[in-house]
């Protein structure tokens, strides 16, 4: 008896010897490779186009004229373009005076921190207001959150000339130059 079970525990042994030595069943390998992807999705371009410049129309000699950003007819316009709610940061660059085209004379021209509105919701110049983005703005400095609305951005830009009494007749230029660039917001 005792040889069979010394023979038992033998063939016991050896079995789970064998068994220890074969390879198990869903045994996971030490090493495995996985592909994954980089995406990204370039959003479109943006878009600034000076729709109407800002218009001070006839001026007379030593007689400061002012126009608001509010009238339709001749306040300064900008139309912005691009992906609908996404964030934008906006400057614009003033003269400090518009002149003649040859350069000969020169007149004032200033904007007060209320002279801007920026519309991201389809208004008019007229019509503009709060609900529609940001009214009575420093076009100096312009408001942070912006986005592209539907169906663009506008700033609306009005301003006041200075004309001295001695003013040379003749028409006046100056650029105003808007800059607008995507902020990630």
């Amino acid at each position: 008896m005792r040889q069979k079970r010394e023979r038992r525990c033998i063939r016991l042994l050896t079995a789970l010897i064998v068994l220890g030595l074969l390879p198990a069943a869903g045994e996971v390998p030490a090493q495995d490779v996985a592909n994954g992807r980089a995406t990204a999705n370039v959003l479109s371009g943006l878009t600034v186009v000076a729709t109407q410049d800002l218009q001070f129309q006839e001026v007379l000699q030593g007689v400061a004229k002012s126009v608001g950003y509010n009238v339709d007819a001749q306040s300064g316009i900008f139309t912005i373009m691009g992906n609908t709610g996404s964030g934008i940061s906006l400057y614009l660059t003033l003269p400090d005076y518009i002149a003649l085209a040859d350069g000969s004379d020169r007149m004032v021209i200033s904007f007060s921190t209320t002279d801007c509105a920026v519309d991201q919701n389809g208004a008019t110049p007229s019509t503009v207001g709060a609900g529609d983005g940001f009214i009575d703005q420093d076009p100096h400095n312009l408001p942070d959150g912006v986005v592209i609305g539907v169906p663009d951005t506008r700033i609306y830009l009005g301003g006041r000339v200075t004309p001295s009494i001695d003013q040379s007749a003749g028409a006046y230029y100056g650029d105003i130059i808007c800059s607008v660039a995507y902020n990630g917001t």
